[in-house]
């Protein structure tokens, strides 16, 4: 058997800052339902497992997570955390010891790791290696990571875009939503994205090339303004929000038009959820939607590189982030994904190395 990596750092200890959930969450999250304390962590796999400990350098801010902090998930493809322990999520790290033959001491990967500065990962099965290292790092958090393949797949698998379609996109200026567009623009659909603020709405159309956008919370009457921008209806949805937004899309759905269905983030801190009105527009419409989950597709990754590397290297797709430094900004930054003060994908910077 080949010899276990790391030998250089068995028995160094460290004080390990970590990110703990102190209770579940009833409502929209609140920072100090996190706490920010240090556990002393020996670096190094226990003897004869397959773990890897790792650094972790940057880790992503998603709205899944907020579901997360609720003890029951029906239905869900998730575990709920567990109150008194680090939060987990995706994000980029360096192993520094390892048990595995698929890793060895100093690659960088990315995957689910825990919001902490390093982690011992029991099963690193579902840790990506990172193999381009031209792009920004923080890149595996978003467009080369589970944002960028949750867009990539939820819109050309999933929605089956045509030439000349039109699309609409909500939280479009998110991690996801921002790369929905730019590939609708490749395909040659037209596209309109809603945003929160006027600054985003701007960002939709000077930096990620939308036709047009508006800002929602501007709008008194969303069925009013869909028709605005779609007097001929919509063939593509690709649903981030839920509630009244969906409730306005099915009023203009074309027929045989398609919904992905990939989060809705209005809905998360609602208890109850809010209720769909305008269903049988479904059946009016011949209208399809479709949830999907990004890890049906994570067999999938090398095909997503070699479609979206060469767009990034060559400038056809852009992506913007909004960096948080140090993991104590880690709850403030998560938070601010349910009052829409992240522009673009929310990063927190643990180490850059």
């Amino acid at each position: 058997m080949e010899k276990r990596s790391g030998e250089e750092v068995e028995g160094v200890t460290v004080s390990n800052k970590q990110v703990i959930l102190r209770e579940f969450v009833s409502g929209f999250p609140r920072e100090d339902d996190m706490e920010v304390r240090r556990e002393e962590m020996k670096l190094q796999v226990p003897h004869g497992s397959k773990a890897v400990v790792v650094k972790n350098l940057y880790l992503s801010c998603d709205p899944y997570m907020r579901l997360l902090m609720s003890p029951t998930l029906p239905g869900s493809i998730f575990s709920a955390y567990t109150p008194g322990s680090p939060i987990t999520g995706f994000g980029v790290a360096k192993i520094v010891d390892s048990g595995s033959p698929e890793f060895k001491v100093g690659d960088l990967v990315w995957g689910t790791t825990g919001w902490e500065e390093y982690s011992l990962i029991a099963d690193p099965q579902g840790l990506f290696k990172i193999e381009h290292t031209d792009v920004p790092l923080s890149y595996y958090t978003g467009i080369l990571g589970m944002p960028g393949m949750t867009a990539y797949f939820g819109f050309y698998e999933v929605c089956s875009p045509k030439k000349g379609e039109c699309v609409f996109v909500s939280a479009a200026s998110g991690a996801v939503g921002q790369l929905v567009g730019q590939f609708a623009k490749l395909v040659g659909c037209y596209v309109v994205g809603t945003a929160g603020s006027k600054e985003k709405v701007d960002l939709l159309k000077s930096k990620f090339g939308f036709d047009e956008a508006f800002n929602y919370k501007e709008e008194h009457d969303l069925n009013a303004a869909l028709k605005r921008y779609f007097p001929q209806g919509i063939d593509i949805y690709f649903e981030n929000v839920g509630g009244k937004m969906l409730d306005a899309v099915l009023l203009n759905m074309r027929a045989r038009g398609r919904i992905a269905a990939c989060g809705m983030i209005s809905q998360y801190n609602r208890d109850p959820p809010e209720g769909v009105t305008n269903l049988m527009h479904i059946v009016y419409g011949r209208v399809r939607i479709e949830g999907f989950a990004v890890f049906d597709y994570f067999d999938q990754y090398s095909k997503f590189l070699d479609f979206v590397l060469p767009h990034i290297r060559e400038g056809k797709i852009v992506y913007i982030e909004d960096v948080a430094e140090g993991l104590e900004n880690g709850p403030s930054a998560l938070v601010g994904l349910f009052s829409g003060r992240n522009v673009g994908k929310q990063v927190i910077v643990v180490a850059r190395e």
